[in-house]
């Protein structure tokens, strides 16, 4: 049995700021409470939370690591008190509600999943997070049914690209926008039906064209601002629209007679504060219903590039530079 330090290295954040915030640092190995596991950190996946943690628009929720990190993958190397899923050396994926930038991290037993067979660590770091936010925004809360037309923007994106996969594996026509010919070319690649390139096309039309008048069931959105009111527009009668972020902006003006006359449903929701016994039901419905699409390579989440650990910021400047396709990873062994 590998023996555990009494000190890692983790990434922290000093102030906020840029990337070049992000600085190495010594801390003390997380010891895991009740029901929880010490990971030993192989790989963690970078995300827009983890971003704008680092400028002070994203703090982490009470009891959570300071450190950022949202989803990590290793061995497990301790058990709390009454964790009893797991076993020492067992390798796992997890998502976690902080804390992944660094060698160890603590999460509960119920949010870590097993690696699929033949995943490296890196590629298993890449798919907490885009996972549990896709399957309960899109499955869950919006109800994507097979053959039902599903719109998603930002296809290229982490979660944009899990969620194309996703939506076609489990028999949906699957359209998407994304800001080049290159990005959009990867998104049909990966089963989407149609792609446009939103900087010199109106997804809208696009949309209302692919679909013979009827638009989208299902839109996933995290682009907020004018896209509201054209999400209502491309919407379908009785279409569910699910917000997940706003980087464009948070406030936007819409035309709510549609939501009227087409009696849209516009929800929303954030993942990382939710109950742990909530992101563990996640968890099982994943292992159930997606695990064995990964399992098969049926499916599987796009890389993008991977950074060392102590490159932490450089792997935050290539997300803000929003040229990447698919996951950003930080590579901990």
């Amino acid at each position: 049995m590998t023996t555990i330090p009494d000190r890692m290295t983790a990434i922290a954040i000093s102030e906020p700021g840029g990337p070049m915030v992000l600085k190495p640092e010594k801390r003390e190995v997380p010891k895991p409470g009740n029901g929880e596991i010490l990971i030993r950190v192989r790989a963690a996946g970078v995300n827009r939370p983890d971003v704008l943690q680092r400028k002070g628009a994203y703090p982490p929720p009470p009891g959570a690591s300071d450190l950022p990190g949202l989803e990590v993958s290793g061995e497990v190397a301790a058990l709390g008190e009454g964790a009893r899923r797991w076993n020492i050396g067992e390798t796992v994926t997890a998502l976690t509600p902080g804390g992944g930038y660094a060698e160890y991290c603590v999460v509960h037993e119920s949010n870590a999943l097993p690696i699929p067979h033949g995943f490296t660590f890196t590629e298993a770091a890449a798919i907490p997070e885009t996972f549990f936010t896709v399957w309960h925004n899109v499955f869950q809360r919006g109800g994507l049914k097979a053959g039902e037309v599903f719109l998603v923007h930002g296809g290229s994106s982490g979660i944009g690209t899990t969620a194309i996969q996703l939506a076609s594996a489990f028999g949906a026509k699957v359209l998407t926008t994304a800001g080049s010919e290159e990005k959009c070319e990867a998104c049909r690649k990966l089963g989407a039906d149609l792609a446009v390139n939103y900087r010199s096309q109106d997804f809208v039309q696009a949309v209302k064209k692919a679909t013979d008048g009827h638009g989208a069931d299902v839109i996933l959105d995290m682009v907020g601002g004018d896209y509201v009111d054209r999400n209502y527009a491309a919407a379908a009668q009785d279409g569910r629209i699910v917000q997940i972020a706003t980087l464009n902006d948070a406030k936007g003006m819409a035309d709510f007679s549609r939501l009227m006359v087409k009696r849209l449903t516009h929800t929303g929701s954030t993942l990382r504060p939710r109950p742990i016994a909530f992101k563990g039901q996640i968890a099982s419905e994943l292992e159930a219903k997606v695990w064995p699409l990964l399992a098969a390579r049926k499916i599987a989440p796009v890389m993008d590039m991977i950074f060392p650990l102590k490159d932490a910021w450089r792997a935050h400047e290539r997300m803000e530079e929003s040229n990447h396709i698919g996951k950003i990873v930080l590579d901990v062994a």
